[in-house]
């Protein structure tokens, strides 16, 4: 009986009416920056992303220095085999912003093929140059970046700064790792790229032994808009697997 009675007195000491509920003061802020939130908007680019590959049916995707002037050789090279892959009926594709990207883009547009941009939003702006006539936009770097190395048949590096060589080093680890299927890469500019690749070949191979002999083997390095193109037309097309 007594134990009844304890019972009883904690329930009466839990179970309060609403109005003796205490108050819970929550901060109220931009839901827009919370996780889930986030989340989700990364859901949504992936699904935008993958949507907007779906059209693309034969694609090179081109990368270098967003820095590179009108005026520089590696410019009229980027621009030159552009538009050669433009008239060959390839859709390219870069990041959208300058230096070349833009020489890729313009070189596209001027051989009137598929000019696309990946291009990435800024606070201000959307970075994205003049000569895209197809883009999508992205809030996020990394989902940019998928969306750039998912489907084209072979990518293009010309000399560039530290997102480029991130870029190239990214794909020879998926190709190495078999994450990815092998893909045709192309080096442009001899006197750029074969320090990286004494490099590669001289210290990462032959001093440390921190790659197999067959790595080496991953990428091909021209000089030129025609090399590149010889051998981007003997690449495979790639299946988008979702």
């Amino acid at each position: 009986m007594q134990e009844k009675s304890k019972t009883n007195n904690q329930k009466k000491k839990y179970l309060l009416p609403a109005s003796k509920l205490p108050k819970v003061v929550e901060e109220t802020g931009d839901f827009r920056e919370t996780v889930q939130w986030r989340i989700f908007r990364i859901m949504a680019e992936f699904v935008d992303g993958f949507n907007f590959l779906a059209d693309l049916e034969k694609s090179v995707t081109i990368f270098g220095s967003a820095r590179t002037t009108t005026d520089h050789p590696d410019y009229q090279k980027a621009q030159k085999l552009g538009y050669l892959l433009g008239k060959d009926g390839f859709e390219v594709v870069t990041g959208g912003g300058p230096g070349i990207m833009e020489a890729a883009n313009l070189g596209a547009y001027e051989a009137k093929a598929k000019s696309i941009g990946f291009n990435i939003q800024l606070p201000e702006e959307q970075r994205v140059n003049a000569f895209v006539n197809r883009s999508i936009a992205f809030h996020y770097f990394f989902t940019r970046k998928l969306m750039l190395s998912y489907s084209a048949q072979a990518y293009v590096f010309f000399p560039g700064g530290l997102g480029t060589l991130d870029e190239f080093f990214e794909m020879a680890t998926l190709i190495q790792t078999k994450k990815l299927e092998r893909v045709t890469i192309i080096m442009v500019g001899k006197e750029y790229w074969d320090q990286l690749f004494d490099f590669l070949k001289n210290k990462v191979y032959g001093d440390h032994e921190a790659i197999d002999k067959e790595d080496l083997n991953l990428f091909h390095i021209v000089d030129t808009p025609e090399e590149a193109r010889e051998i981007i037309k003997k690449s495979k097309p790639r299946k988008i697997i979702i």
